[in-house]
């Protein structure tokens, strides 16, 4: 990413991977190569974000396994947080366990109640190599367990239960999007 620049603004919307595809359940590998590919590739993950109208989104819902996601996400103060993790590790996830709407790029239109701390701390590096610590609260605390999710092959649908878990795949079913 160019210092300066807008992120995305010089990647490329990529199709975005969808619930029923294998990649989206199975952990994504580490990153060891921390050259342009990676930059391309956070570039692109920003510019699709944007285009989806999206807060998050993890390498393998564009169809990279990748241990990488980005993020443009307020939190409960209304404060922007943005930036990409590479290799990314929840180091905690404590706090109150708060039950919210939660959506997903990769379930398009679709959302359920979801359990989530309100408070996360995640570790990683940039693009560059450099090491990152990332703190999030409320909404962006959500926003920080999801993506950490996605890369280890998880989806916020698999930690519904019950009538939550079958409503939702009910929806999935009914779903233009679904195959």
């Amino acid at each position: 990413m160019r210092y300066g620049s807008i992120p995305g603004a010089h990647g490329r919307v990529r199709p975005l991977t969808l619930l029923g595809d294998p990649l989206l359940h199975a952990p994504c590998e580490e990153v060891t190569n921390f050259g342009p590919e990676l930059a391309r590739l956070v570039e692109d993950l920003f510019a699709t974000m944007y285009a989806a109208q999206g807060v998050g989104l993890a390498a393998n819902q564009v169809g990279e396994s990748l241990r990488v996601f980005v993020y443009d996400c307020p939190d409960d103060e209304e404060v922007r947080h943005l930036g990409h993790v590479v290799n990314p590790r929840l180091v905690e996830a404590d706090g109150l366990v708060m039950r919210g709407p939660e959506g997903c790029l990769s379930l398009p239109g679709l959302e359920a109640g979801t359990e989530r701390y309100d408070h996360a701390v995640v570790e990683g590096f940039t693009a560059t190599g450099d090491p990152v610590t990332v703190h999030g609260t409320g909404f962006f605390a959500r926003c920080l367990q999801h993506e950490c999710d996605h890369v280890a092959g998880r989806v916020y649908a698999d930690h519904l239960a019950g009538w939550r878990h079958r409503r939702l795949m009910r929806q999935v079913g009914r779903a233009s999007w679904h195959r």
